[in-house]
């Protein structure tokens, strides 16, 4: 009992869950993927829905290959 698995994270999360927490972070506080939007204009259209999602899953699959 007293050996540990070496690939379990510290926090008792696994690798996909950092990986989450990691993309919602970069998302809520950069607007990743939301489109070319700044303060007070709009340089051009927000991104659809699918294309949002489709950048989303990107920096996820970025995420966790940063985790890994």
């Amino acid at each position: 009992m007293a050996e540990e698995k070496q690939d379990a994270a510290p926090t008792g999360r696994n690798k996909d869950e950092i990986a989450l927490d990691m993309m919602k972070f970069i998302a809520v506080t950069t607007g990743y993927g939301k489109g070319n939007s700044g303060p007070g204009f709009n340089k051009g259209p927000a991104r659809s829905a699918e294309e949002y999602a489709e950048a989303l899953l990107e920096l996820y699959g970025k995420c966790r290959k940063t985790v890994e």
